[in-house]
């Protein structure tokens, strides 16, 4: 018997697939990416003691969606150096590595942060 999961399934079960692999120590968090249908969120976490480091949203942000992760992607490198933090682990969050989650990627490179 096949069984269809719904898109928010499935992608809470390719999330728990990748989790398996990475994780984040306070010398290298986890920059975790998600993304709503109107808000995208940026986290580095340090998984070790399970504290939030830093955090960002688009909450705030004018423009697009595409803007607001760009816009993200900066301020949660500026954060990240503040706090002398170089290198992260990207934790896409199980959405695909392309469009917002690549746009908050390449603007938190472009910040400065090594993954």
């Amino acid at each position: 018997m096949k069984t269809t999961l719904s898109k928010a399934q499935s992608r809470a079960k390719r999330h728990n697939r990748l989790r398996h692999k990475i994780t984040g120590t306070a010398a290298r968090p986890r920059l975790a990416v998600f993304r709503s249908n109107k808000f995208v969120y940026a986290q580095l976490i340090d998984d070790s003691t399970g504290t939030t480091v830093a955090a960002a949203d688009s909450r705030n942000e004018k423009g697009t969606r595409l803007e607001g992760a760009q816009a993200i992607g900066t301020a949660i490198a500026k954060q990240a150096a503040d706090k002398k933090i170089t290198e992260v682990v990207f934790d896409r969050g199980g959405f695909q590595y392309i469009g917002i989650v690549a746009a908050v990627a390449d603007a938190a490179r472009a910040g400065g942060l090594k993954f």
